[in-house]
């Protein structure tokens, strides 16, 4: 499959490397808290459009509207604060081994594009009757609600396999200068928690 896109803006010719894998990186640039947020934009041009569109700074607000659109998939992105249950880096390979079962695809040998990859997810088998790729066990456990679980020993087994496969919320975050009075909070709600 054909993971080139051109796109023309004004006398210029932009080849976009659409290929899933570069979209999963820029979605890896865009959680990199360690660099600005221009910074950021141009690590996700360069990605997508390479030095040519890292060099053309007056089609960058241009480009960069094409690649949060392509993205996106059309779709308007909605931001409701729901935790994660997912993360395309630190679950690769339950993706890898999903489309393996569900689909015959080795993802790494794939040439694939983002839109079909994207497709292809929101296709993965997921059945409440057990039939149901890796990866969505894995989402499913993490958003199971152990509350609802009424037998104490079930919801301890359950609440432990959660914990196995959490998310290890690793977004790049900047390193922040504690004050003095700070690290004295942190340290003594620390000892409260495990006290």
């Amino acid at each position: 499959m054909e993971c080139f896109k051109k796109i023309q803006i004004d006398n210029e010719i932009y080849v976009a490397d659409t290929h899933f894998q570069k979209a999963i990186r820029c979605n890896q640039i865009a959680t990199d808290e360690t660099i600005d947020d221009y910074e950021r934009s141009l690590g996700i041009i360069a990605t997508i459009f390479g030095e040519k569109g890292f060099e053309a700074k007056e089609h960058h607000n241009l480009l960069l509207k094409w690649i949060l659109n392509y993205l996106s998939c059309g779709k308007e992105i909605k931001n409701d604060n729901k935790e994660q249950d997912m993360d395309y880096i630190e679950d690769y390979d339950y993706i890898v081994a999903s489309f393996q079962s569900d689909y015959n695809i080795n993802l790494d040998e794939e040439e694939m594009d983002w839109h079909r990859f994207i497709t292809l997810m929101n296709g993965l088998s997921n059945s409440e009757n057990g039939n149901c790729c890796v990866l969505n066990r894995i989402r499913n456990l993490r958003n199971m609600d152990t509350k609802k679980i009424k037998d104490s020993k079930e919801r301890e087994k359950i609440e432990k396999a959660k914990k196995q496969v959490a998310l290890k919320k690793n977004k790049i975050h900047k390193q922040k200068d504690f004050t003095d009075d700070e690290i004295k909070n942190m340290e003594e709600f620390d000892k409260l928690l495990n006290s």
